[in-house]
């Protein structure tokens, strides 16, 4: 219900049949009485700490350990760099070695530093998230947690040399060193593509209603794109990386939410406005 929803002059009328139970709100009671007191209200997520709190533990504690170690590589020698040959990447990744600017914008890392702390500010600002804020916290801790799991595995059980690693135009200092070997898959991606997602989900199961919902996957696909390409022109990822680190931070980011959906909201209880002589509201209950 809104926010802004206090009273409610209440006649409830239940008429019932095997599908569904109807609860009929008008305001041609004359007792006064709170809407809350007739409607039990739900909320959006539920959570199942059985698994929820495995899921977060495991997932920050590998990403954790797993960050210090995938930085942390053994350099390459110049010798193994020169004898890298892009002949051996495969056509669709092989134009991307041509790249490097790793300066300002074009590391993407202020635009991956920038995304990390979204979700908790649009949760401070917005109203209704604000009421369920260590719930959805919790949420998105969640979601950074799976996606770290997925990324830092990744990197930490595959040596992928960056693009740059190819490009004679790079000093060999940058090259050989171990975090050129950290090309699979986009991580940077993957993160901005959580975030933003995550909280483009959220805004958008909070406010059903809303005309703009399509702003908000919008402005996450910018953001996700945008991270994509600055990581592409430095030089950092191959096209395949980037699209698994696309991917992966899009479904997580979108799909924790949904799977937490209240199903006994989304599916048994739908609330619609009446018109005509008697105003007031109409609750359908699907037993």
């Amino acid at each position: 219900m809104c926010k802004g929803l206090l009273l409610f002059l209440l006649l409830i009328a239940v008429s019932a049949n095997a599908q569904q139970d109807t609860l009929v709100v008008t305001t041609s009671s004359i007792e006064t009485k709170s809407v809350s007191d007739s409607v039990k209200v739900e909320p959006i997520y539920k959570l199942k700490p059985a698994v929820d709190l495995p899921i977060l533990g495991i997932g920050s504690a590998w990403s954790l350990y797993a960050f210090t170690k995938i930085y942390d590589k053994d350099s390459s020698s110049p010798a193994k760099i020169l004898s890298l040959d892009k002949n051996d990447i495969p056509g669709f990744d092989r134009w991307a070695t041509k790249y490097y600017i790793h300066e300002g914008w074009h590391s993407g890392d202020p635009l991956f530093y920038g995304s990390m702390p979204l979700p908790v500010l649009v949760i401070l600002v917005d109203g209704k998230l604000r009421k369920d804020f260590f719930k959805l916290t919790f949420l998105y801790l969640e979601t950074m947690s799976i996606t770290g799991l997925l990324y830092t595995g990744s990197v930490y059980h595959t040596n992928r040399y960056r693009p740059y690693a190819y490009n004679p135009d790079v000093e060999m200092k940058t090259r050989t060193r171990g975090g050129a070997k950290n090309s699979f898959y986009a991580g940077h991606v993957a993160l901005v593509a959580s975030s933003t997602f995550f909280t483009a989900q959220v805004l958008s199961d909070y406010h059903p209603a809303s005309k703009i919902k399509w702003l908000y996957y919008t402005i996450a696909g910018a953001a996700t794109g945008t991270a994509a390409y600055l990581r592409l022109k430095g030089g950092q990822h191959f096209p395949s990386d980037i699209l698994l680190g696309i991917t992966q931070g899009t479904l997580t980011g979108i799909f924790v939410p949904r799977l937490h959906k209240n199903k006994a909201l989304k599916e048994r209880l739908s609330i619609v406005p009446l018109m005509g002589d008697n105003k007031g509201v109409l609750v359908v209950y699907n037993f």
